[in-house]
């Protein structure tokens, strides 16, 4: 499984494979033909509220992690991210975006997110059972 990363507005080349946008807006100034995406998948991008949150608070890079990947978790952008899974089963994938910040944008996180390195939470699953007897551990009274 190969993920890249791109800005949609750097020229594109062979070598991306299938190009996503992962942005809830379309770029400004460019043609469909110059951003040369295959898919478009904005259920996968943060959502209006978040994305103008971000923009006013960029130095709470931990806190827009914490939300995005909340959101990720909810029905509106699992279809989205089941489609990101599929094309990546069938190939290299480029996650193109519109963001100056190259390091600190969704895109970052939803390549983390592909490649195993972090899944959404879903309050469910081992993680989640392990923390729980840990909590419960931790109240237990000593004998």
């Amino acid at each position: 499984m190969t993920v890249s990363l791109k800005r949609v507005y750097d020229k594109p080349s062979r070598t991306d494979g299938t190009r996503i946008l992962v942005d809830r807006l379309w770029p400004r100034g460019l043609t469909k033909k110059s951003a040369a995406v295959d898919e478009w998948l904005r259920d996968v991008a943060p959502s209006n509220d978040l994305r103008k949150w971000f923009h006013s608070h960029v130095e709470a890079w931990p806190e827009f992690r914490k939300r995005y990947l909340k959101e990720l978790a909810g029905p509106e952008a699992s279809e989205a991210l089941q489609r990101l899974y599929s094309a990546i089963a069938k190939g290299k994938v480029t996650l193109v975006f519109a963001s100056k910040n190259a390091e600190q944008n969704n895109a970052t996180i939803l390549k983390e997110l592909l490649e195993g390195a972090r899944k959404p939470p879903t309050g469910t699953g081992p993680a989640a059972a392990r923390a729980m007897r840990g909590r419960q551990a931790a109240r237990a009274p000593r004998r």
